[in-house]
């Protein structure tokens, strides 16, 4: 990969912008190469003085001496560290490490000695402990489930479905239920509420209930519990995909959130909007609450900030807000920081996971790799210190295209970023009325994966391919006249993007099923490599299959890959059939030219496990 030219204009004070001073005095052994760090979870002990950072890109856990650093030992992981929590008593560090095949760390907090290795499900994350230490949950993020594993023993002891995608969970005090937040909606599209869910589970009987949130809620990345339990808060944004995105202002197309829920009742109280009139607080991320339960604290990854909230005004006496059905959650109508709310600037970049000790909150600033230090108790101006977690290594267009992608400060007001609509690179899974093909013909957002290898864009190809679409997103979208060095880097981030082994394989391979169904594919019989060849399983043609827009001004549509399609339901442009078996057998007499027809429960069963294998 080609180094970031910082010599070119402008660049090298970016650079310089960035990093912030994070690493000053910071050196680089003989012979080393600086890497990323790329934090992005963190916990503190119980008596403050020792810091965990999860290290996703380094694959390591950091130690830090508390308050303000060094790292004083890092330890190697066999995956993507995703999360980590501390027991207790303080005396294990958990960590889970994501995978097709994910591993559950038990380290000896003191130490970093491995205690226990545990297995668990597909990108392992969010995991959350049992008051007493015994039972430890788990998300698996693609098997769409939660894992139940007794640490005493060592072992996974049950398994508990959750919706789509759980990549958070939260633990009342009192150990009786786990919240866990689904990043996804999991509705079709043309039903209406279209809304991600949280899953409560009884942690007694595994029962489980589902919360629904408000209409158009999607991109849920972390939630907490109150101390006394009464509450829980996730964070998320609010889309208002129905209507033309014509502007960014007052969150015309996305807002950005806290959703409280009462836990006794299981229930929605209210939604919480951390956007201001005029400067908006992209990107919602980290949630924590202070010890005594007074205020909420939250980190936004796109504007580089954390919001300290009232918590009582949180759960529902905030007189400012108020819900409206036309449009959602409206914002403060203040600029200014009030009693129940201010905002800090972070000294970093990609502020992630948030905790507490005392006074002090700990920030994981992912593009930084530094570790911000807010003390709640100083004024915000002086109030924010950094620790650096290694040598700053040199910026390349890829990993500066990241940062971009994920930077809600340079849209208009800071209302969204790039990863607003496209979470991961990938989807947030809605309808959007786009006015580059008209107005009035929804379709559903495109994963980006791969989209520079399988010209055009748009599922009408009304883009030559995904550089002209960068361009016009930027444009159109955010609201943004960025210079062309930016979108280069933007380029080279989603060029860069590689599909996740689909949850679907069996030891990294096909199962049974999936070659039968792989022959079928491949075969005359349902001619369906003839518009989907590998490797990318799309002829880069329009086609018909039978199906319109709204209102019927087009029935021609770009063939999408089938590369990690298991990711991106609802499918075809409409977002009408939930599953890929829905879209074969209700839409088969426009697919393969009707030869699905003839095919048995089995077969259909078959093609199916091989193409969300891919």
């Amino acid at each position: 990969m080609k180094q970031h030219p910082i010599e070119r204009s402008g660049c090298r004070l970016f650079c310089l912008l960035l990093l912030g001073g994070a690493v000053a005095g910071a050196n680089v052994a003989h012979g080393e190469t600086p890497r990323y760090q790329g934090p992005c979870a963190v916990a503190v002990s119980r008596d403050g003085k020792t810091g965990y950072v999860a290290n996703a890109d380094a694959r390591q856990v950091a130690w830090l001496e508390l308050p303000a650093g060094p790292v004083v030992r890092q330890i190697d992981v066999p995956a993507e560290p995703s999360g980590l929590v501390l027991s207790p008593d303080g005396s294990r560090l958990i960590v889970t490490c994501a995978a097709p095949r994910s591993t559950v760390l038990v380290l000896d907090a003191a130490t970093g000695q491995t205690l226990a290795s545990i297995p668990a499900g597909h990108t392992a994350m969010g995991p959350a402990i049992a008051p007493d230490g015994q039972r430890l949950y788990v998300c698996n993020r693609f098997h769409n489930d939660v894992s139940v594993i007794d640490l005493a023993a060592g072992v996974e002891v049950a398994r508990v479905k959750a919706v789509r995608e759980p990549v958070a969970a939260a633990i009342t005090p009192d150990g009786a239920t786990l919240l866990v937040a689904n990043h996804l909606p999991n509705d079709r599209l043309d039903t209406y509420p279209v809304s991600a869910v949280l899953t409560v589970i009884d942690t007694q009987s595994h029962q489980t209930t589902a919360i629904r949130l408000p209409h158009g809620s999607h991109s849920l990345r972390a939630m907490c519990v109150s101390p006394d339990g009464k509450y829980a808060y996730a964070t998320h944004l609010v889309s208002n995909f129905e209507l033309v995105p014509t502007h960014v202002e007052f969150g015309w197309m996305n807002m950005n959130v806290v959703s409280v829920i009462d836990v006794a009742e299981k229930k929605l109280v209210n939604t919480l909007g951390l956007d201001g009139s005029f400067t908006a607080a992209g990107n919602p991320w980290g949630v924590t609450c202070t010890a005594d339960g007074k205020f909420l604290c939250v980190t936004h990854a796109g504007t580089h900030e954390v919001s300290v909230v009232d918590a009582a005004a949180a759960a529902g006496r905030l007189v400012h807000m108020y819900m409206s059905a036309s449009v959602g959650v409206l914002p403060d109508d203040s600029e200014q920081p009030t009693s129940q709310r201010r905002r800090i600037e972070l000294p970093g970049k990609g502020p992630r996971a948030v905790t507490i000790a005392g006074s002090k909150l700990y920030v994981a600033e992912y593009f930084s790799d530094t570790v911000a230090v807010v003390d709640l108790q100083a004024p915000s101006v002086d109030g924010v210190e950094q620790i650096a977690l290694g040598p700053q290594p040199l910026l390349t267009d890829q990993r500066w295209g990241e940062l971009l992608f994920n930077d809600a400060t340079i849209c208009r007001q800071h209302w969204q970023s790039c990863a607003s609509c496209h979470p991961d690179g990938r989807t947030d899974v809605l309808n959007w009325d786009l006015m580059n093909d008209g107005v009035g013909n929804t379709k559903n957002t495109k994963s980006l994966l791969l989209s520079f290898a399988t010209p055009p864009s748009m599922a009408e190809g009304v883009r030559s391919g995904a550089a002209e679409s960068v361009r016009a997103g930027l444009n159109n979208i955010l609201f943004a006249d960025r210079p062309e060095i930016e979108c280069e880097a933007i380029d080279a981030y989603i060029q860069a993007l590689e599909p996740v082994p689909s949850p679907s394989l069996v030891e990294g391979r096909l199962s049974a099923a999936a070659e039968r169904g792989k022959a079928l594919f491949v075969g005359d019989q349902t001619g369906c490599s003839r518009c989907h060849p590998s490797p990318l399983y799309t002829d880069l043609k329009m086609h018909d299959v039978g199906s319109r827009d709204k209102y019927g001004w087009t029935d021609r549509f770009d063939t999408p890959t089938l590369v990690e399609i298991w990711r991106t339901a609802p499918y075809l442009h409409g977002g009408q059939y939930p599953t890929i078996k829905e879209l074969l057998v209700e839409g088969k007499h426009g697919l393969g030219g009707g030869r699905l027809e003839k095919l048995t429960e089995q077969e259909i069963d078959d093609l199916v496990e091989f193409v969300l294998s891919l």
